[in-house]
């Protein structure tokens, strides 16, 4: 007789790799991983491999700025897919989770300042507690199941996305070094020629990504930072969007995308966590977390994300702006509000950017990052937990 057991095994293994929440637990155990191994007797060897030089460029500089490129190409066909095919194709669907990205932003932006003001040095990262992760974001809303109704993900998929877009362009826009005007022309060049490929209907994958390659080491020279490269390259890969066919899975950019997502959920994220969570607490104390930066983060993330959400939201129904996501209550949308306050990834990412030169306030952003990202993973995802589909109460 034929034993069973593998193939229950790896049944269970398939529906965690094809589950929203997989994504989410991986980063989550890379991260706590990389806190490990950095206060253990591995730490030397740890941050001894992340310094080592490969090719003229450090490992943590080819994950930071090779590595997250691929995450943020994959950012960027998921915003040109719901902008042009999906979610955010009208402007009625745009105004709710775009006002509600708006104040998310904003909120804790102010909060940070607040806490820094009167160091022009801290006042830097305001932008790091503006960001939410989504994929560990939509991988706690998924484990709530049939509590939480379908628009709520709609919505929060939406946020998330043109949260991400803002997190791009402040990236472009205030966290650049000194640019070189050939370079910048060179990438200018390639960029051209992507988009003329995509106007002359040219649907190659490999020639995009050829001179995609090119574009990001032109990018990285000109004091941009490379990772910008991997959304405009998304923004030229072609996606012929029909109302016949509105998901059609032989476009270019379906294509990409899905043979993207298990690589970046699986293995570039949690490569990105499991180097850049690691902070040796050696001689830091719990009076550490009272200090402006890992303060203003946290606060920024958990205070700042959920009031500035909420009160977007609110004041949008209140005066007609917008309507509530169907059958979602109050509560619920408190709890996605609360919930968006997990900015693990882009929140990381922007604090390297923030604070280049100073190892210390790199890691001081990393503790509030990760206190911030816990108080909001956990009470988003209590309070969506203990929600019902409820009716919705007038504001």
């Amino acid at each position: 007789m034929t034993s069973t057991k593998p193939a229950r095994r790896f049944s269970a293994l398939h529906d965690f790799l094809t589950s929203e929440a997989a994504g989410g637990v991986v980063l989550m155990a890379a991260a706590a991983l990389a806190l490990i191994v950095a206060n253990s007797p591995l730490s030397t060897d740890y941050f001894g491999a992340l310094s080592a030089y490969v090719g003229g460029l450090s490992i943590l500089h080819w994950i930071n700025d090779a590595l997250m490129a691929v995450f943020f190409l994959l950012v960027g066909l998921e915003i040109k897919r719901e902008v042009l095919d999906g979610e955010l194709s009208t402007w009625p669907r745009r105004v709710l989770p775009g006002l509600a990205a708006l104040g998310g932003m904003i909120a804790p932006a102010l909060i940070y300042l607040a806490l820094t003001r009167g160091s022009p040095e801290l006042m830097r990262g305001w932008a790091i507690p503006a960001a939410t992760d989504i994929a560990f974001a939509l991988g706690v809303l998924s484990l709530i199941g049939s509590r939480a109704p379908v628009s709520l993900k709609i919505f929060l998929t939406a946020l998330a996305i043109l949260d991400d877009l803002g997190a791009v362009l402040i990236i472009a826009m205030f966290y650049t070094s000194d640019l070189s005007a050939m370079w910048l022309g060179a990438a200018a060049g390639a960029l051209a020629v992507l988009i003329a490929l995509n106007r002359f209907g040219v649907e190659r994958l490999p020639i995009y990504l050829a001179i995609g390659a090119a574009l990001w080491f032109a990018v990285m020279k000109s004091g941009v930072h490379a990772t910008v490269a991997g959304v405009l390259l998304a923004l030229t890969i072609p996606l012929r969007p029909s109302p016949a066919r509105p998901d059609d899975a032989d476009s270019p950019l379906h294509i990409l995308e899905h043979g993207l997502a298990k690589w970046v959920a699986f293995l570039i994220v949690p490569i990105f966590g499991f180097a850049n969570a690691g902070v040796s607490f050696s001689g830091m104390g719990l009076a550490a977390l009272a200090d402006p930066v890992p303060l203003g983060v946290a606060a920024g993330l958990f205070v700042g994300k959920q009031v500035g959400i909420f009160a977007t939201v609110a004041l949008a129904v209140k005066m007609k702006w917008a309507d509530l996501p169907a059958e979602a209550s109050w509560r619920q949308i408190y709890g996605v509000a609360v919930l968006c306050g997990v900015g693990f990834t882009m929140s990381l990412f922007i604090g390297l950017l923030a604070f280049p030169a100073s190892p210390m306030l790199q890691d001081e952003v990393k503790i509030g990052v990760l206190l911030g990202s816990i108080l909001s993973g956990v009470g988003g995802a209590a309070l969506l937990a203990t929600s019902a589909r409820e009716p919705r109460r007038p504001m």
